[in-house]
């Protein structure tokens, strides 16, 4: 019976500790594997973290570069660079910048939109008077300028003003044989037969050769009902207006046809706007246009496109438009010079960014496109018509695309930089503090055939390649650094890497001398 007891107990003793053995087992288990969770995180973070500072470089991309922090002549700080960070750019065709540096370089992005393209046509013109509006005074008879009314040059006048008095002995003559044909008339009147048509006939053909010399109703009429002439014709101003010219000279003799005053009308003036040849098409005549002149800023006024000028001046490229404007207290004065603003509307819904957002080189215009945070795609652009403040895309990018308006020289500066540091492979930067190279496209050996300094070429028989599997041959290549011809010399033997920098051009960006190949082996440092 007690041994009965005695067993149940061991095994009961035995289940127990099993069990406690089991649950040990599983907390250990669980306890390592989420040790070994915690020491893959940690080491990540830590290979992160250690990642290698390989130099400091200029902010506005200039080939500076120091292996401490600095500033630069304007305050600003230099960018550090990490090694591997410019890692499959070249594959992707774009460019990475770390979020750190596009806040520090202030980066800025704008979708692309469609929209109207309004724009404004600015030239340059000048006042000049209504052609309609401007009246010479020409006597049709021979004759003496006898006095002066009207003397002085700029000098306003009102319709019907006096100007001057003229003497012509034409014109007395033509006074007296209208005085008494009409006189013959009177005394006829109650007779019948040729007598009395022919002297009507007499004083008609006197009424009409005065009035032919311009002598007005009133002076006729007053002829005819004294039957005196007068020594002296006066002359009057047909507009209100200001007197532009004068060749009147008390005493003088005139001719026939001669034009002693002009008068000008000045309520209503033209400016004559030059409009380059690239803009004509856009302006039309009926649409407003603004004004303005220099002696007066706070002004502006406001006229009507009336004619296009159908010629084109070739010394300065710009056809000349015409618009009229009215000039109240005629402000506005022959020969002022004018800044004219021509609104020209839109032809419709375009694909628009902003101008700042293009980088014009001269041959080609890019924009860069911001595929996703901290990568940049450049694009070429063909651009269309332009705005204040946008510019059509026609090709190159598409409506909603963002686009980088601001920062995006210094863009361009980080990729031509980095492009640079990768073509001079090992190239030291600083004191002291090298950068990693880029990665070589392709490597192979070969003897050296013949070196041409000036032109930095070099002609190598070379082993087969396999990453582009060449066979072996003798052909050219170029050097991404003249220092690197330095080292090689006919005979020879290398192992060089090179790259494609465009189609059909080979660029060797490093050569190394083999062991047993002749002294002066070339190396990816030389020269820097």
């Amino acid at each position: 019976m007690k041994q009965g007891v005695v067993l149940t107990v061991g095994v009961v003793a035995l289940a127990i500790a099993a069990g406690s053995g089991y649950w040990l087992g599983k907390r250990n288990e669980v306890a390592g594997g989420d040790t070994s969770t915690a020491a893959a995180v940690t080491s990540l973070v830590s290979a992160k973290k250690e990642k290698k500072l390989l130099f400091y470089r200029n902010p506005m991309g200039l080939p500076d570069t120091s292996p401490v922090p600095k500033k630069d002549p304007m305050g600003m700080d230099y960018i550090p660079v990490y090694e591997g960070e410019d890692e499959d750019e070249s594959a992707a065709g774009q460019i990475k910048i770390s979020t750190e540096k596009v806040q520090k370089l202030g980066v800025r992005a704008e979708a692309a939109k469609l929209r109207v393209l309004d724009r404004l046509v600015r030239a340059a013109g000048r006042i000049e008077p209504d052609e309609r509006r401007v009246y010479a005074i020409s006597p049709k008879f021979e004759g003496y300028v006898e006095r002066l009314h009207v003397n002085i040059t700029g000098q306003p006048v009102g319709k019907g003003q006096s100007l001057f008095e003229v003497y012509s002995p034409e014109l007395v003559s033509a006074q007296r044989e209208y005085a008494i044909a009409a006189q013959g008339v009177e005394s006829l009147r109650g007779a019948e037969g040729a007598a009395r048509d022919s002297m009507q006939q007499l004083a008609d053909s006197s009424l009409l050769r005065l009035k032919n010399w311009d002598i007005s109703e009133e002076q006729i009429k007053a002829l005819a009902k004294s039957g005196e002439s007068r020594r002296t014709l006066t002359f009057r101003s047909p507009v209100s207006g200001i007197v532009t010219e004068k060749k009147a000279v008390q005493g003088m003799r005139f001719m026939p046809g001669e034009a002693l005053y002009q008068v000008a009308d000045l309520s209503s003036v033209w400016v004559i706007a030059d409009v380059f040849e690239q803009d004509i098409g856009l302006v039309r005549p009926g649409a407003k246009a603004k004004v303005r002149i220099n002696a007066y800023p706070e002004k502006s006024f406001e006229g009507t496109i009336t004619y296009v000028y159908p010629t084109l001046k070739a010394e300065t490229r710009t056809v000349p438009v015409r618009i009229e404007l009215p000039n109240p207290g005629q402000l506005l004065k022959p020969a002022m010079f004018a800044q004219v603003e021509l609104p020209v509307g839109g032809k419709g819904p375009v694909v628009t960014v902003p101008t700042s957002a293009v980088i014009d080189s001269g041959t080609r215009r890019l924009v860069f496109v911001q595929a996703k945070e901290g990568r940049f795609e450049p694009r070429e652009v063909k651009l269309g018509q332009r705005g204040e403040n946008y510019v059509e895309v026609i090709e190159g990018v598409r409506d909603g695309e963002p686009v980088v308006v601001a920062a995006n020289f210094l863009i361009d500066a980080e990729s031509n930089l980095k492009a640079a540091v990768g073509s001079f492979g090992h190239a030291e930067h600083g004191e002291g503090v090298a950068a990693q190279p880029t990665k070589v496209g392709h490597k192979a050996e070969g003897t050296v055939e013949g070196v041409d300094a000036a032109i930095g070429m070099v002609t190598l028989n070379h082993g087969p390649v396999a990453s582009l599997k060449w066979p072996g041959m003798t052909m050219d290549f170029a050097v991404a650094n003249p220092a690197l011809l330095s080292g090689l010399k006919p005979g020879s033997k290398v192992d060089f890497e090179f790259v494609e920098r465009k189609p059909g051009e080979w660029v060797i960006t490093s050569a190394t001398q083999q062991e047993g190949g002749k002294p002066g082996a070339a190396s990816p440092h030389a020269g820097h």
